[in-house]
């Protein structure tokens, strides 16, 4: 993958103080780049060259597409939670979508929804055909299809205008979006009941292209090893984290390996 644009968009049924109601935040190549969300009521960017390379027009026409968003976010919720015979309280409905610029000069595109946290509805672009997880999905799935016109704007969507998207933020964010930031790497380790628990930390690296692994003695132990996700700070950066456990007396046969492209060559931290 070249280069990635997603956005996200999340409506719950019960606000609060820092929880609006409606939330969509764009990412480009994992690095979030506009927000808007019901409480501030207007699209912002989150990056320098991102308020530069737009005019103020476009904040306008986003606020609008989003304000729309909203709406149907929240009527859409309530009736899936008429739908699945639940309670009043707090429910969530979060959309994922966008698309991928591959090496080979092709671009793939995906939408996913989900309720509760779990999967509900998703877009297969090869296919141009809504796939239901539940019954209660497929409920939906068949009114789409009947309406005709959500598989094509799906469709038009993710092969024509996120592409389009995404070549344009490319360039504007070009110059920060090649930088390359090798990452700060960080081996820990405490015992645990007669257990040797050693955590590799990756911070501050860019892009979010990253392996970080635990070797001993020259094996890669991935089946062994838990990893966290990479993860955006808000300069712009990524961290990350890999961890296993060892026997507290094994500890000097323990490294862990980090390849990164701002590295010149892997490098082989122990603690």
């Amino acid at each position: 993958v070249l280069h990635s644009l997603r956005y996200l968009h999340v409506v719950v049924s019960e606000p609060s103080p820092g929880i609006p109601q409606f939330m969509s935040i764009g990412y480009l190549d994992g690095i979030p780049f506009t927000r808007y969300d019901s409480e501030r009521g207007r699209a912002e960017p989150l990056t320098q060259w991102m308020k530069d390379g737009v005019e103020p027009e476009y904040w306008d026409r986003q606020t609008q597409i989003n304000v729309g968003n909203q709406h149907i976010s929240a009527r859409d919720l309530e009736i899936l939670r008429e739908r699945y015979n639940q309670s009043r309280g707090l429910h969530t409905n979060l959309r994922v979508s966008g698309c991928d610029l591959l090496s080979d000069g092709s671009v793939r595109g995906s939408e996913r929804h989900s309720y509760d946290g779990r999967d509900f509805i998703s877009f297969d672009l090869g296919s141009g055909r809504f796939v239901a997880a539940d019954s209660v999905a497929e409920i939906t799935r068949r009114r789409w299809e009947e309406e005709g016109t959500m598989a094509e704007a799906q469709k038009n969507y993710l092969n024509h205008i996120c592409p389009e998207s995404l070549q344009k933020y490319v360039g504007y964010g070009q110059k920060e979006l090649e930088r390359k930031e090798p990452p700060d790497v960080h081996v820990s380790g405490r015992e645990e009941h007669r257990t040797l628990i050693l955590s590799c930390h990756a911070y501050g690296f860019y892009p979010n292209t990253i392996t970080v692994s635990w070797m001993k003695g020259g094996e890669t132990l991935d089946q062994e090893t838990e990893w966290g996700g990479i993860v955006p700070n808000s300069d712009g950066t990524f961290h990350t984290w890999a961890r296993i456990e060892a026997l507290p007396e094994e500890r000097e046969q323990y490294r862990c390996r980090v390849e990164h492209p701002g590295m010149p060559e892997p490098g082989i931290f122990a603690w």
